[in-house]
């Protein structure tokens, strides 16, 4: 049995009175918080050409996010490998980074992200099962949806939100966390069939390749995130000057707790802080969504806050930069329309979300450019080669207001 506190080197999955499916690993689940734990977990992975991985990070409780978990699975052993005990995660590294093992994800794009961000970790032979499934035209497309469809397998949502960041972690927690790889790889294995039988994987494996290049990005609105709170440009001068000098405070008490911000104080009370701001205490109470223990713990702080906002000059007050659309093409804008059409009854066709079969964005620099031939559209950057050459005449054949395409 699982042991209450995974202080154990190896917890152990309570292993069923009766014999396990067919699609559950007979191993057990290991727990690895230390660097000799993990050379002997990939001791026991060597010689292993798939992998399926997944990462928790703590963005709903923590300010300062990072990697808290680490979930990793062959087709016979599970591991959940602890950041936060092993100091050497090279191995990871390493077999991410290796072209002799494919690397199975669900929704790479973020992990990929934070494992580039918090370690320069880079895949470099990835599967994953969300775009398959995408490309599948699959109704649902969460890994839940998929295992569940495919496995008969019901993922517990108990622990969706759950602080990855709090030690130790209950056995039940643990458990949670490995169902994310524990059959990832059966469902690679379906899905991929699937894409071979229908004549897509070449499709899929374009788009998996692209995710090699995937990078963690800084935000480029630094000094300006106040204005992406819902609601915060219909404010005008003073108003949203104490919504900035209320934004900065929250992110500072956040950053200074180790707190998601609105832990701290949620946006809706934050907007109507800027909109009618209180004199005194007692009046700060009354704010819907304050309350007596936040007015107790950061209320001289929030006055504080309202109080910069009230001395800024006028002529220093914060505008909102309203950037004016760029002029419109009647005719660029008329092959837009034609080049929407198309691709909506290529969709239905292909039976994909029109999304997936085209981006409006990849449409847009099409309307634009109106390439000659089909080998000109494969060179638009916007436009992958499976697009092409599956449906690519019939796209430039709409953007010539039904004109005939030249062959590639």
């Amino acid at each position: 049995m699982l042991p209450d506190s995974p202080s154990t080197n190896f917890l152990r999955v309570p292993r069923p009175s009766s014999p396990p499916p067919a699609h559950q690993p007979p191993d057990p689940l290991r727990y690895v918080e230390s660097v000799p734990e993990l050379r002997r977990l990939f001791t026991a992975l060597k010689g292993e050409s798939l992998l399926a991985v997944d990462t928790e990070a703590a963005s709903f409780h923590r300010y300062h996010d990072r990697i808290y978990l680490i979930q990793l699975s062959s087709r016979t052993l599970t591991a959940v490998i602890d950041p936060l005990g092993v100091d050497d995660l090279r191995p990871i590294g390493r077999v991410l980074a290796s072209k002799e093992v494919e690397i199975v994800f669900h929704d790479a794009d973020y992990d990929l992200r934070l494992l580039d961000r918090d370690y320069a970790f880079r895949a470099k032979n990835v599967f994953d099962t969300r775009i398959a499934a995408q490309l599948l035209g699959e109704p649902g497309i969460g890994l839940a949806a998929l295992l569940e469809k495919y496995q008969g397998v019901t993922l517990n949502k108990k622990y969706q939100r759950a602080d990855w960041s709090a030690r130790p972690l209950s056995a039940p927690m643990l458990e949670y966390a490995a169902m994310d790889t524990r059959h990832l790889l059966e469902l690679r294995d379906t899905l991929r069939d699937q894409l071979e039988a229908r004549g897509r994987l070449t499709w899929a494996e374009e788009e998996f390749k692209l995710l090699e290049a995937v990078r963690w990005t800084p935000k480029e609105d630094a000094g300006e995130e106040y204005l992406r709170l819902k609601g915060a440009k219909a404010l005008k001068g003073r108003a949203l000057a104490r919504l900035r000098e209320l934004y900065h405070w929250r992110e500072d008490a956040a950053r200074k707790a180790d707190r998601a911000p609105f832990r701290i104080l949620n946006n809706q009370p934050l907007l109507e802080l800027a909109k009618a701001p209180p004199s005194d205490m007692e009046g700060l109470r009354t704010i819907s969504g304050v309350g007596g223990e936040t007015a107790k713990r950061y209320g001289r702080s929030i006055l504080a806050a309202i109080e910069r906002g009230e001395r800024i000059l006028e002529d220093a007050l914060p505008t909102i930069k309203r950037h004016g659309r760029p002029k419109s093409d009647p005719e660029v804008e008329r092959r837009l329309e034609r080049l929407k059409a198309a691709r909506n009854a290529i969709a239905k066709g292909l039976q994909l979300d029109p999304g997936v079969a085209c981006p409006n964005g990849t449409l847009e620099a099409i309307a634009r450019d109106v390439p000659e031939s089909v080998e000109a559209l494969n060179r638009l950057p916007a436009v992958r080669r499976w697009q092409a050459e599956t449906f690519g005449a019939e796209l430039l054949e709409a953007a010539r207001n039904g004109g005939p395409a030249e062959p590639a």
